[in-house]
């Protein structure tokens, strides 16, 4: 399925050489691409996307092209390694795995061009890191399905082919950036084939699916993380819910929901709402549109909004609250929010200072800490080996600033390393217990992944076959429990700009672990 064009001149390509010198010969230029198009073989292009699944480089946003090389070179390094390896050295059988998101954007995609790029050098340095230890080698394929994630049908029906191949199966599916209507679809298809899928960075505690694993905490998990900061620092308890009310966003629905049942009650959020249009996804209207919310919380001195949207839209809302001039400054206001770390774009320069003209701090439950990355907040086990080999694939592709703030570029990582580690695992059982490895080796099916990734390995304090992974320590707990999201997952709360309270003699706010809260043997260390 996927073919290469030929690296030498063929019987064709001599002829159009020669037809070309022809027409130079008689005074005229003819141009001949004898290329393949922008899409290539395994793609479709629909509605001006790339559309399908590829292992090699194809149409998409300039900013990703060197990425998505290094991609395709290791995949052509893992197919030589197992077709004609170099010297004498051993076949080394391969399966792959599929990163399905888009890879295009625009100023209302689902995905913003930062966040691809950083998913995919997240991916990429998963992808490394798995080639270069013992075991069987990955591709990573690429699975485009459309900016608004609308052209998942064709993916999933290239995806099924491909895991009855014998000599490279599909073994999984990882991806899936946005709590979407498009994306629950997508999930409960995947599932009816019986592909294991892992959501790196959905969040909506209603995305469940049979064959669906989620490596980050949902939005249940992040609201019981920030009541344990609202308990430990309560202010006055005058609240405003700010929810987006865009149409097909489950995240936003979920999180309203979420929030009015964590705090409705304690904050009166039933009568201290209001709600804009977002600007990701279809136009529904003027998007981001302030006023309303920014009136309600100066006439009602609150100090407690509750944020209910994306990050692409809360600068606005910042910007909005910084330039309302008759507004009482002398209380501090937070905004509560979950993601999957700090978006980049909410602590610039200019960010910052609006926050200050607001006295205002956003308090982020977060997945990811951007302090792991400088040795502060205790980096989970698995944080200093991504962190290296991160660091490398920054210096030679652009990231953008702050590449590791917001997450992606960790959940991303750990998201492959997951099916990745159940690969391994399983096929170290299924070969003789890893004694001997029979020529040819047993690969793996999706079936067999899928096992591994249900089996328990969570139990107390310990854990065996739980994920050291960039962003935690992690495991599942069996079939169903818990719909599948991850257990023992850290939890940071993350405030920006930083509070002074930290001299109250409260201490430090002992970190969250998703299912099992802060108790000291209640998660692995």
């Amino acid at each position: 399925m996927f073919n290469h064009p030929p690296k030498e001149w063929g019987p064709l390509e001599w002829l159009v050489a020669a037809v070309v010198a022809a027409a130079l010969v008689a005074g005229s230029l003819v141009w001949v691409n004898s290329r393949p198009g922008p899409c290539g073989d395994g793609l479709s292009k629909i509605n001006g996307e790339c559309v399908g699944v590829a292992d090699h480089t194809f149409d998409a946003d300039d900013g990703i092209a060197s990425l998505m090389e290094a991609v395709a070179d290791e995949n052509a390094r893992v197919e030589q390694d197992w077709e004609n390896p170099k010297g004498n050295g051993h076949r080394i059988p391969y399966v792959r795995i599929a990163l399905m998101m888009p890879f295009t954007s625009d100023e209302s995609s689902v995905m913003t061009g930062d966040m691809i790029r950083r998913a995919l050098a997240g991916s990429l340095a998963a992808q490394q890191e798995a080639n270069r230890a013992s075991g069987p080698h990955y591709q990573l394929l690429f699975a485009p399905d459309g900016r608004d994630l609308g052209q998942w049908k064709t993916v999933v029906d290239q995806l099924e082919g491909l895991t009855k191949e014998t000599e490279a199966p599909l073994v999984g599916v990882t991806g899936l950036p946005s709590s979407t209507e498009e994306t629950r679809a997508m999930v409960a298809e995947l599932s009816a084939r019986g592909i294991p899928t892992v959501g790196p960075v959905l969040t909506a505690a209603s995305m469940n699916s049979r064959y669906l694993f989620k490596t980050s905490p949902n939005n249940e998990e992040l609201a019981r993380a920030l009541a344990r900061y609202l308990d430990r620092y309560p202010q006055k308890g005058k609240g405003l819910l700010l929810w987006d009310s865009r149409e097909g966003d489950v995240y936003s629905k979920n999180l309203r929901e979420v929030f009015e049942r964590h705090f409705g009650k304690k904050y009166d959020l039933r009568d201290h709402t209001s709600h804009y249009i977002g600007s990701s996804g279809n136009d529904q209207g003027i998007p981001q549109r302030f006023a309303d919310a920014v009136a309600k919380i100066c006439r009602d001195r609150v100090d407690t909004v509750f944020y209910a949207g994306r990050d692409q839209d809360l600068p606005a809302f910042v910007n909005r609250l910084a330039d309302e001039a008759g507004c009482d400054r002398s209380r501090k206001l937070r905004i509560m929010k979950v993601a999957i770390g700090l978006e980049p774009t909410l602590t610039t320069a200019d960010a910052e200072r609006s926050l200050r003209t607001a006295n205002a701090t956003i308090v982020d439950a977060a997945a990811y800490d951007p302090q792991w990355a400088k040795g502060k907040n205790a980096p989970p086990q698995g944080s200093a080996e991504f962190l290296a080999r991160f660091q490398k694939i920054a210096r030679a592709h652009p990231l953008g600033a702050k590449p590791l703030d917001d997450g992606y570029a960790s959940l991303y990582h750990d998201g492959f390393a997951l099916l990745a580690d159940a690969v391994d695992r399983t096929y170290s059982e299924v070969n003789e217990g890893g004694k001997t490895t029979p020529d040819p080796a047993k690969l793996p099916s999706t079936k067999d992944i899928y096992s591994t990734l249900t089996t328990s390995t969570v139990n107390g304090s310990e854990c065996l076959g739980c994920l050291a992974g960039s962003s935690g320590t992690f495991g599942f707990t069996g079939p169903g429990v818990n719909d599948q999201w991850a257990v023992c997952k850290p939890v940071p709360v993350i405030e920006f700009p930083p509070v002074s309270h930290r001299d109250d003699g409260k201490g430090e706010l002992p970190l969250y672990r998703t299912y099992r809260g802060e108790g000291a043997k209640s998660c692995p260390s």
